[in-house]
């Protein structure tokens, strides 16, 4: 009896153990994907030109154009991501 009562409690154990480290993983892979979306998402906003304001057209085109220009100065936005933002804006 006692060495069925040894080998229940060291089943048990192990069991626990797996447990406690797949949940440990678990969590530690869902930080690490909430951190990798959150760098995507402000990438994502950074790159992307804000709506223009309601109002003047011609200004809110410059102001556009203008915001374009410091992005692809500070190295944000790439030649052909320029070039395709300022044709959008101009096609408008």
């Amino acid at each position: 009896m006692p060495g069925l009562l040894r080998g229940v409690a060291r089943t048990a154990v192990v069991a626990g153990t797996a447990t406690a480290v797949s949940n440990r993983v678990s969590r530690r892979q869902a930080g690490r994907w909430a951190q990798q979306d959150d760098q995507q998402q402000a990438s994502q906003q950074a790159a992307a030109p804000p709506p223009p304001p309601p109002g003047d057209d011609m200004t809110a085109k410059m102001d556009q154009l203008k915001q374009l220009g410091d992005l692809k100065a500070q190295g944000v936005l790439t030649e052909e991501e320029f070039a395709a933002q300022k044709a959008k804006i101009l096609g408008s």
